[in-house]
Formats: structure tokens, sequence, C-alpha cells
């Protein structure tokens, strides 16, 4: 003979599985969210190591003219005649070399949420930087310090001639 009672611990049993199953499942979509988040991270920071070193490449390749890629910035070039001569249908000078590597890097650091790209140094040492919002918090400063809110993330390379 069964009582009713045994009935209802059935539909307990049941609501405490699946409470049990909902909590598993909210951790796993947890995790899959901090791994895309992960990711992407990755993919910027190696976007900027790439950045950073083809820049650095295009420095050495044009070395007569080291000392003129002090004060590239990619955000003064943004929105304005890049003054980009054309290098490869035609041959420019050294001076001219640093506009169209300037104008080419400015397009590619474009491609990073907020990026950045600075040149700053003299004749003696270059330190490239390249920022970009990782955080994507919609920071859009000059800083590489700790704050998400208004600091960028920054990549660096110091260059000696």
């Amino acid at each position: 003979m069964l009582s009713n009672r045994s009935g209802g611990f059935t539909l307990i049993e049941a609501l405490v599985a699946l409470v049990i199953i909902s909590i598993g499942l909210l951790g796993m979509m947890q995790l899959q969210f901090l791994s895309i988040r992960h990711t992407a991270t990755s993919l910027q920071h190696s976007q900027a190591v790439w950045l950073g070193y083809d820049m650095a490449d295009r420095i050495r390749v044009n070395g007569a003219a080291f000392e003129s890629y002090a004060g590239v910035d990619t955000t003064r070039s943004r929105g304005r005649d890049r003054r980009d001569p054309n290098c490869i249908e035609s041959a420019c000078t050294a001076k001219q070399m640093v506009l169209a590597d300037a104008a080419e890097w400015t397009e590619q650091v474009s491609n990073l949420p907020s990026g950045r790209g600075m040149i700053v140094g003299d004749a003696n040492e270059l330190e490239l930087l390249v920022m970009w919002d990782d955080e994507d918090t919609g920071a859009t400063g000059t800083d590489c310090g700790d704050d998400p809110e208004v600091d960028l993330t920054c990549y660096s390379i110091t260059l000696f001639p």
C-alpha cells in the first residue's frame, strides 16, 4: 500500500535536482564567458605586440631617419591628410618614408579598441608605445596607468640606433 506522502517526496527530489543542475549550468556559463573574454584580451595583446614589432622593424630598415620617428602619434594623424607620399609606387627619401610608415601604422593601430600608437625619444633612444582599451571601459586616456576606467593598456618597445 502506497501512501500519498511518498508521491510528494519525489516532487521535492526533482526540484532539488533541478536547482543543483541550474547552479551547475550557471557556473558553466560564467566559465564560458570568462574564456571568451580572456581569448579576446589575448588576441588584442598579440596584435599590439605584432604592431609594435612591425613599426620597430620599419624604423630599423630606415635607420638613416631614426630620430625623425620621434613624435609620431597616431591620434594626431587620424581624420586629416596624413601626407603619405606613397613610397610603394615611387622612390622616397628617408624623411618621406617616416611619413609613409606613420600613415600605415595609424591604419593598423586603429583596429584595436581605442587604439593609439606613439613614438617618443631622441637620437639615442626611441620608445614605441601601442595602447588600447583592454577592459572595454571606453577609456580614451593617454596614460598607461592602473585605472582601467581612464588609462589604456600599453605595450612598449625601446629601440637604440
